[in-house]
């Protein structure tokens, strides 16, 4: 799906160094306003005895302690940049405002956009483009949730499509509001799906795979599809292969599925083919870096550690250091399949929420997520950690796995999940099985639990 490097692409191919500079430029400019107007930087500044001249070029960004999303999530109004009078009128009017989830009161924190950030995303957006392939020949289903509060991805596919002259469907999949009948079904998406022959699908990866095997079960014509692009959850080679395996069986011809990872706090980094590492499309408005969970040291190319994110250009809400709660490696060597010089996330995101204890022992979640989405006749899945008796806190940790497969292979595949759990955790899971829709129902939620701790919280 890539293509050739448009103009604005020309920064993803500087020499490093060349890059270096601009961003130690920008990120002076943006400590400078965060010493002025920023509630939480200017008093974290203040109180670690540090001032903008101690900030001269991305390599002192470490004097910052790590802003957790803990911290960001229970002061969100902190984060908010005031901008001095006589800026620009672009960075001070309000474009719109975003939410991400997860604030402990359960209330969505909001993502203040001026239109300084909206105008620098649209600039992302087309960057974003030339990466995908997208051109305004392309017709894009925007299968997002219609969330009671504006979430990123949802808002900002619109976007996306404007800045590379693309039209959009915008189907309004997701749970449905008691008070306004404004949601689709899944049929319903299948079916705009088709008569809008759109090329590309944009959505959660769990969402866009349930909608592909009801197409086929409709027998719809997605002959017009050159492929989708997935978000919101990590994608597996597995789930990769069966994505491709249904959009072939649907018709299309490219069968292409390529994978963003980003966040609604920073935006989307994009794979230029599949399997090449997520590039970060914008050096000139977000800086990363890895650093050791524990001690808190940068890490170099490669090495896995916790993923860091630092605003270069934002003027509304405004992140430095900011831990997006993944483990990642990071390469900042030039891309062998297109040449660009931007940085590259090489390894598989994992969250850091994934690696738990299980009767003593640290097992990866995300590596159980990838080895079951490899088992045939599997339908949908969820893996629960919990107490054997759940009336007892003090009892026995247990794994178990609730499957959805077809009657007749059920025996298959318990065995088959069964096995590599063992491989891989070294722990015994117990199966049972339920119908699909309890564990992923697209008519109540877009987006599949497929992890669910319910051991109760230690002190």
């Amino acid at each position: 799906m890539s293509s050739e490097p448009a103009p604005e692409d020309a920064l993803l191919f500087w020499p490093r160094e060349r890059v270096r500079a601009l961003q130690d430029r920008l990120l002076r400019e943006t400590i400078a306003l965060c010493w002025e107007g920023h509630p939480y930087y200017g008093r974290l500044l203040r109180e670690c005895s540090l001032t903008p001249a101690d900030f001269q070029t991305t390599a002192d960004l470490v004097k910052l302690p790590i802003t957790t999303k803990h911290q960001f999530l229970a002061d969100p109004e902190a984060f908010r940049l005031r901008m001095p009078a006589g800026a620009p009128l672009e960075a001070q009017v309000l474009w719109e405002v975003m939410y991400t989830t997860g604030t402990t009161s359960g209330q969505p924190a909001p993502i203040y956009t001026t239109t300084w950030d909206h105008y620098t995303y649209l600039v992302h957006a087309r960057r974003c483009a030339t990466i995908l392939g997208l051109s305004e020949r392309d017709v894009v289903a925007n299968v997002f949730p219609l969330a009671p509060f504006p979430l990123g991805a949802y808002v900002r596919s619109a976007h996306q499509a404007a800045a590379a002259g693309a039209a959009i469907i915008t189907i309004n999949p997701g749970r449905p509001s008691p008070h306004f009948p404004v949601h689709r079904s899944l049929d319903d998406a299948v079916r705009l799906v088709a008569v809008h022959r759109a090329t590309l699908i944009w959505g959660i990866a769990s969402f866009v795979r349930r909608l592909l095997l009801r197409a086929r079960e409709l027998g719809a014509d997605f002959s017009s599809l050159r492929g989708v692009s997935v978000t919101g959850e990590a994608v597996s080679p597995a789930l990769r292969e069966e994505l491709r395996r249904l959009l072939r069986e649907l018709g299309s011809q490219e069968a292409v599925v390529l994978n963003r990872y980003g966040s609604t706090e920073m935006g989307s980094m994009l794979e230029c083919v599949p399997g090449s590492g997520w590039h970060n499309p914008s050096p000139d408005q977000f800086f990363y870096e890895v650093v050791d969970p524990e001690r808190g040291m940068r890490l170099g190319n490669g090495e896995v550690g916790l993923l860091l994110a630092t605003h270069l250009q934002r003027r509304g809400t405004v992140l430095l250091r900011y831990a997006i709660g993944d483990l990642v490696a990071l390469t900042e060597e030039v891309c062998p399949h297109c040449g660009r010089t931007s940085e590259r996330v090489i390894s598989q995101p994992v969250r850091t929420k994934e690696l738990v204890k299980i009767k003593g022992t640290l097992v990866n979640l995300e590596a159980l997520r990838e080895a079951l989405e490899g088992v045939p006749a599997l339908e949908e899945y969820q893996i629960v950690v919990q107490k054997s008796d759940p009336a007892d806190p003090f009892s026995l940790d247990e794994l178990l796995l609730r499957l959805a497969a077809p009657p007749e292979q059920q025996e298959a595949v318990a065995a088959a999940v069964s096995a590599r759990t063992l491989a891989l955790t070294h722990l015994r899971p117990r199966v049972e099985f339920v119908p699909r829709d309890v564990l992923f129902d697209p008519a109540v939620n877009v987006k599949a639990q497929r992890i669910l701790d319910r051991r109760p919280p230690t002190e």
